[in-house]
């Protein structure tokens, strides 16, 4: 059974379809393109055309494949050079297409050579990690990384269509189910006690009868928040409340040369920070921190960093934050948990303190 949710947004509105196994449907919209003698182009990971052979063949056919190598720093200047170079060489023109199959590196990656070539070509996500699936396929926010700092160049640019296939979990390594979970356990923080007390009851796992709807729901919020928001302009909340841990979280990915730690990994830890200056600023009590701490772990995430890192590095990267406004960082905390808010202004001693707390020295 295929499951759709509409992400409205005009004329930049999009499906995204959800199912155990969309093979079919990615396949027909692959033909429904060629046949219109439009150019398609796949990109993945090294990882995925191992495992995936033959789902991928199944879905694409003899569609030219670009396999670059998995992990953060495949969102690279570089990277984004040779998909550009191989949708050239491939004589992708204006009406050619690009699929992104794989995590949010491939996702974000392959969204902002889409964004970029000929000035915007169009692009299909289908996710392959729960990260993926529930946050970085929906809403269009592509990017790469620089040196000195996380997603720092970018474009707003749309999918024409998201692809959730649960089935793909199946082969998924548990680190990386787990990383995922750090932005579902997010969602119901920033927006759905509901959600957030079902996963403190039974943690979520690839076998839960549950996962289907969850993923679903962490979708429906997000479409919402991106309806709303676009393009992160609303001074106060908005998009940037998808943000919940990630000024600490990015801090960690940047300081550790972004392969230390998987990206959830590292808003897990920035999570536990989160909830700590929401404490320090006396929105929530000790006990909301507790149980913060006990749902991230519960998850098999990490709430304080494995080895020591400096905390002058970790506070230069939160000010070179993409969500800097006027030189100053801005953070999202929780007014309560399921209630979240984004504050400017916040003292750097407190900012420091939490650092500290999940292992800063």
């Amino acid at each position: 059974m295929v499951a759709t949710l509409t992400v409205n947004l005009s004329e930049r509105s999009y499906p995204i379809l959800f199912g155990v196994d969309l093979a079919k449907q990615v396949r027909a919209k692959v033909n429904e393109l060629t046949q219109a003698g439009r150019k398609v182009v796949v990109i993945t990971d090294r990882h995925l055309a191992r495992k995936q052979a033959d789902g991928l063949h199944a879905m694409f056919g003899e569609v030219p494949m670009l396999v670059l190598e998995p992990g953060e720093e495949t969102k690279s200047l570089t990277e984004l050079g040779r998909v550009l170079d191989f949708c050239a060489e491939h004589r992708v023109d204006r009406a050619g297409a690009l699929f992104a199959v794989g995590g949010g590196v491939i996702g974000d990656l392959g969204g902002f050579a889409a964004a970029a070539f000929l000035r915007g070509i169009e692009f299909y996500q289908i996710p392959t990690t729960l990260l993926a699936m529930v946050d970085s396929s929906v809403g269009g926010k592509t990017g790469i990384n620089l040196k000195a700092g996380k997603n720092l160049v970018g474009a707003f640019h749309q999918p024409r269509g998201v692809f959730v296939a649960t089935g793909l979990l199946a082969t998924l390594p548990a680190r990386e189910f787990a990383a995922g979970m750090a932005e579902v356990i997010k969602y119901g923080l920033l927006g759905d006690a509901n959600l957030l007390e079902q996963l403190e009851k039974k943690p979520l796992t690839v076998e839960s009868e549950e996962l289907a709807a969850v993923i679903h729901r962490c979708c429906e919020i997000k479409a919402g928040v991106v309806e709303a928001d676009e393009r992160e302009t609303a001074k106060e909340g908005g998009r940037a409340l998808l943000n919940l841990g990630h000024t600490f979280g990015h801090a960690i990915e940047q300081v550790t040369g972004y392969g230390v730690y998987l990206h959830g990994e590292a808003v897990s830890i920035g999570l536990a920070a989160a909830a700590r200056l929401s404490a320090k600023l006396g929105y929530i009590g000790e006990a909301e921190v507790t149980r913060v701490e006990k749902v991230l772990a519960a998850h098999a995430l990490p709430v304080r960093l494995r080895a020591e890192l400096p905390l002058s590095g970790l506070m230069a990267a939160a000010a070179r934050d993409k969500k800097v406004r006027a030189g100053m960082p801005r953070f999202v905390v929780m007014k309560t948990l399921g209630d979240a808010a984004t504050q400017s202004g916040i003292e750097p001693a407190l900012v420091e303190a939490c650092f500290r707390e999940v292992g800063a020295v």
